[in-house]
């Protein structure tokens, strides 16, 4: 009995991701929506039957959509299927909200690379050019027009310009980091919707106020900031490796820094409009916030500061 439950969801859920690809593929209007949800069909098979039984139907998927999308599909194929197995197999373990969210970034960034590999070798695609090279065109016709408007002194803009585009550049393997994590968190919330009306369970991300990242990444991110200083080299593998790992180690701190303002807050019963203003004064001024958010990251990480409000109330 269980084994044909296996055939037959595994039979249905993939019907379902070949009718979201084709129309994701065909369908313009409505094609983005189709394209965030090929990760949940695979979410559901894998947090109902496991990880072994999820792999055949993840390659029966893959030559499905082989077949009927031709070769273009396969990429699109593993990228969601790795996505999302890695996040049903966390739910079918029982792992919480943040750990299948962690799982579920991983899966995304190999498929993430596989997609970038397999569209260099198969479709002659380099991103890096491609990237560097639509950059330079924008900032071209931005100057040009700029001179059409009687702007002078050009040349120096122009050359940092270019530098923030070179290191945009080398920052794609950030980027790429980036992009898996918001995909991991999209298909996880929305598995999530699906699987509380579908399976009657109670999924759910806990509040942002309890993310906490290991104090581990503290020290990870002072070794990187060191690098930068002591390579004076931009071109060189350790000042672009360093560069990566503090741009993204920077970014997890930032996180780490509101859920302490949202901690703070509800720990002293303040408004919740207090830390969600916080936020958007953040996004709004960048420059001035985002250093000091990033501060409050790492005093949180460093010295325990939840723990220490916890017990100073007890």
């Amino acid at each position: 009995m269980n084994q044909s439950k296996k055939l037959v969801d595994g039979a249905i859920l993939t019907a379902v991701y070949a009718v979201l690809l084709l129309v994701s593929v065909f369908v313009p209007v409505i094609s983005i929506l189709a394209v965030v949800l090929l990760p949940i069909p695979f979410v559901i098979y894998t947090s109902r039957h496991g990880g072994k039984p999820a792999l055949l139907m993840w390659l029966a998927a893959t030559i499905i959509s082989v077949l009927i999308v031709t070769t273009f599909s396969l990429p699109i194929a593993v990228l969601m299927g790795a996505g999302g197995i890695m996040i049903g197999g966390a739910i079918y373990r029982k792992l919480s909200a943040h750990e299948t969210w962690a799982r579920g970034t991983f899966g995304f960034i190999v498929g993430l690379l596989f997609v970038f590999v397999f569209t260099q070798v198969v479709f002659q695609v380099n991103w890096t050019e491609e990237i560097e090279q639509q950059m330079n065109t924008s900032m071209d016709l931005t100057f040009e027009t700029l001179g059409e408007f009687g702007f002078s002194e050009q040349e120096q803009g122009e050359e940092m310009v270019s530098q923030t585009i070179d290191l945009l550049v080398n920052l794609l393997p950030v980027f790429l980091v980036g992009g898996a994590i918001v995909m991991a968190f999209i298909s996880q919330w929305l598995s999530y919707k699906v699987l509380n009306r579908l399976d009657k369970k109670e999924l759910r991300f806990p509040p942002f106020r309890t993310l906490r990242f290991p104090a581990s990444l503290i020290w990870v991110y002072f070794f990187a900031l060191i690098v930068s200083f002591l390579v004076s080299d931009t071109t060189s593998f350790f000042y672009t490796g360093a560069q990566n790992i503090l741009a993204l180690t920077g970014l997890l701190m930032t996180l780490q820094g509101f859920s302490f303002i949202f901690f703070y807050a509800h720990h002293k019963k303040m408004s919740k409009a207090i830390p969600i203003f916080s936020v958007v004064l953040t996004l709004l001024f960048p420059t001035l916030l985002l250093f000091l958010v990033r501060f409050i990251g790492i005093i949180d990480l460093g010295f325990g500061m939840r723990d220490r409000l916890d017990k100073k109330d007890e």
